[in-house]
């Protein structure tokens, strides 16, 4: 039974698990909470001196993001770059040479069907194989993968390229960001998690450096250099995969104990007095136990299944609503900004300070999401990009001028500063919080699957919003983008719920008791007991 009011929540506790269960034994539940006490009591730097590997571990896995946000950055610029230009596109009525609108999205859409493929791989193989084996494999079928885009001789061989390319690119996507999410404590998940999109950032800051670099560059290397460079990633990655531990939650979920206590005392300090790694194994063993009594399968279809659909929902439309706030049209500023007048050095002086900005607003919002959380960081953020792709769409009805052309460039480096502050890097947490621990991977899956699918739609409409060869809206696809943006607003602020300081089971109580969105914040869970209550 539940009872709502206005200010409190009381919900009947849930009935205990089987007396008879190892893990539910007052032995093994009081050591679950004393791990969870502890978890609890640290602080960020506290967390961060106790799991010093498991930061540098996270870090190393998520550095195959920066290639994938490398190349997405690339291809996008690459619209507006000479060589490129010269090479694939043909001749406008404007006197310039452009890929036209349906190759531009074809491209990307390219790599957004291989990801979708690679994702749902990825899921499989993760669950069986775990989280190394299957990141290993990525990457060496990555290496071969670039060849194809290196040695493309026409847009359709291109287009396989990012195909393959898109491959192990689904499994980067979502590996990295749940097995930080697996081996980080309560307070520094939001920070690793979100190392994500600051990967994804450094990739395309990267990208539009390069891109600047070879400008003026029009024979062919000034488009093959670049893709070859995406060569650089592979081999030192791997090494450091090589050497990372494997997942202890996948450990734990196969069984296998002994082995999840060495990767835990391989993924924190030595020096540390208070970690207790028999403590935490049994909390990993508590919250897996605890989620096999309330479902017991771990496949694609239980993602959807009771409670679970609820926490479905929530990933996939949050990793939605980095597509459906507008990014692929507030961030592809060089494309942008050369279609309103600018020379292309102008256009990619311009991109790389708004990927500037967004690398320095992502490292920004750790502090942020530590301070307010991330259900107010994501709603503020949202809202903001809305007024923003108002105000350049209705810049975008007079007569284009200088004066217009640098205030729509001012106000979308705006743009990328609040995302790459709030929508950007919240996201990445939520999705990995959001899901129950057994149905982490698969979850993640579909969400990014779902981001996927809406990244397709995105290129085909964003395409000719820009190209001068089809709709040439310019600044008034602001005006398209901003009715997506605040769909995306109103489901926020009605279905997002705070994940911020709760435990992985404190998250698992919440949601089977029907808990509201708005409520999680003030929300009080007592845990690791027969009876687990919670109390506004």
């Amino acid at each position: 039974m539940e009872k709502y009011e206005a200010d409190r929540i009381e919900v009947e506790a849930i009935p205990p698990l089987p007396t008879d269960d190892l893990v539910k034994t007052d032995q093994n539940a009081q050591a679950a909470r004393a791990a969870a006490d502890v978890e609890h009591r640290m602080g960020l730097i506290e967390s961060a001196r106790m799991y010093p590997k498991a930061i540098l571990f996270s870090v190393i896995m998520s550095l195959g993001i920066v290639m994938e946000g490398y190349d997405t950055a690339l291809l996008g610029n690459f619209f507006a770059q000479p060589a490129f230009q010269l090479k694939f596109g043909h001749l406008a009525d404007n006197g310039t040479h452009q890929v036209s609108a349906p190759w531009q999205a074809g491209l990307g859409n390219g790599a957004a069907i291989g990801e979708i493929c690679g994702l749902w791989a990825a899921g499989l193989l993760a669950d069986k194989y775990g989280y190394k084996r299957t990141l290993m494999g990525a990457m060496v079928f990555l290496i071969g993968a670039i060849f194809i885009c290196f040695f493309a001789v026409n847009i359709p061989m291109l287009f396989v390229g990012e195909i393959l390319c898109g491959l192990p690119w689904g499994a980067l996507q979502t590996l990295t960001t749940t097995y930080a999410a697996d081996v980080t404590p309560i307070h520094l998940r939001h920070v690793m998690t979100s190392y994500v999109n600051l990967c994804w950032v450094a990739g395309q800051l990267i990208s539009s450096g390069v891109l600047r670099a070879f400008v003026d560059n029009t024979t062919q290397w000034g488009w093959k250099i670049p893709y070859a460079i995406q060569w650089v990633w592979p081999v030192p990655i791997l090494i450091g995969i090589a050497f990372a531990p494997e997942s202890p939650y996948w450990l734990v979920r196969q069984g296998r104990e002994n082995d999840a206590r060495k990767a835990l005392l391989a993924l924190t300090s030595e020096k540390n007095i208070h970690f207790n790694v028999d403590d935490t194994v049994a909390m990993m063993i508590h919250t897996n136990e605890h989620e096999r009594q309330i479902s017991e399968g771990t496949s694609y279809l239980d993602c959807f299944k009771g409670v679970d659909g609820r926490r479905t929902e929530i990933a996939c439309m949050a990793w939605i609503s980095q597509v459906t706030c507008g990014i692929w049209f507030g961030g592809n500023i060089t494309y942008f900004l050369e279609q309103a007048g600018f020379d292309p050095k102008k256009s990619f002086d311009f991109g790389v300070g708004e990927n500037a900005l967004g690398f320095c607003a992502t490292i920004l919002s750790w502090y942020v999401m530590t301070r307010i959380g991330r259900r107010t960081l994501f709603v503020t953020g949202i809202w903001t990009l809305f007024t923003i792709l108002c105000l350049v769409g209705f810049l975008g009805i007079p007569k284009l001028s200088p004066a217009i052309g640098y205030s729509q460039g001012a106000l979308m480096c705006l743009y990328v500063l609040t995302y790459d502050l709030t929508v950007g890097p919240t996201v990445y947490t939520i999705v990995s919080e959001i899901p129950s621990s057994r149905l982490r991977i698969k979850t993640v899956v579909i969400a990014r699957n779902a981001y996927n699918v809406a990244s397709i739609v995105a290129n085909e409409l964003n395409a000719p919003i820009l190209n001068p060869t089809a709709w040439n809206l310019r600044g008034k696809g602001g005006f398209v983008w901003c009715g997506f943006c605040l769909i995306s607003a109103v489901w926020a602020y009605f279905r997002l719920p705070e994940t911020k300081g709760l435990s992985y089971e404190e998250l698992d109580i919440l949601f089977e008791n029907k808990v509201p969105a708005k409520s999680f914040k003030s929300s009080h869970v007592e845990a690791y007991q027969p009876g687990e209550v919670v109390r506004g």
